[in-house]
């Protein structure tokens, strides 16, 4: 009798402890499961305040004023200084300049410092290559009283009326070509030869990005471009 109680017991228990064993591996399966969608839900979360914190890109804003200054070379900074204090533009002055000397025609315009006191220097010439020198004011636009040398030589005056009469585009229509395909401040134009001993305009364009000059030569009798450089210092 002993003998089968013994053995009957154990046969009853072991379902139970089975059953309570698979019923605690279940809890602990369906735990982790639960936990695991959560640290998922966690990571998703965190990964997209990650993402949403971190900009796309970082955009690149121009340089302050004092760095972009200190990159300026010393010709950059002398056209930063003077080409925004001329009110009057070329044009204007180079007809002030026309009209204080009776019966000329424009050679050359260049603006001119000092900073505190821009002008535009022009040098104008009658039909038979007499040259004299105006300076406008290139704020106001006022003519100065034209300065004429009494000692011009013969040769060159004869040159200058040649060139004069050869050159049937005019310094406008010169700088309007150039304009076209640069924008900026025309701070100088000049009647000039080419190689050939034709005729040509050099105009020169301030850009006030970077303040840089450039040259154009135009042929001075079909509006050519015979020549473009840009001066970077």
């Amino acid at each position: 009798m002993s003998t089968e109680q013994d053995t009957s017991v154990p046969a009853r228990r072991r379902p139970t402890s089975l059953r309570r064993i698979g019923l605690v591996c279940a809890v602990a399966a369906a735990g982790a499961l639960v936990m695991g969608c959560g640290n998922d839900n966690d990571g998703a979360e965190k990964g997209a305040a990650s993402d949403s914190a971190q900009p796309s890109s970082t955009p690149s804003g121009p340089a302050s004023p004092s760095a972009s200054a200190s990159r300026l070379t010393e010709d950059q900074a002398e056209r930063k200084a003077l080409a925004p204090r001329a009110k009057v533009g070329y044009d204007k002055a180079m007809t002030a300049a026309v009209r204080a000397v009776s019966g000329s025609k424009p050679v050359s315009i260049e603006l001119k410092g000092p900073a505190g006191k821009p002008g535009w220097e022009a040098e104008v010439a009658t039909d038979d290559g007499t040259e004299s020198t105006v300076r406008v004011d290139a704020v106001t636009g006022e003519a100065g009283r034209p300065r004429t040398e009494a000692d011009q030589d013969g040769d060159d005056k004869k040159e200058l009326a040649d060139r004069l009469a050869k050159a049937t585009v005019t310094p406008q229509q010169a700088a309007a070509t150039a304009t076209g395909r640069t924008k900026g401040t025309v701070t100088s134009v000049e009647l000039d030869d080419t190689d050939q001993g034709g005729p040509m305009w050099s105009v020169d364009i301030v850009t006030t990005n970077d303040w840089n000059k450039t040259t154009y030569d135009i042929d001075a009798t079909d509006r050519k471009v015979l020549r473009r450089h840009t001066d970077r210092d």
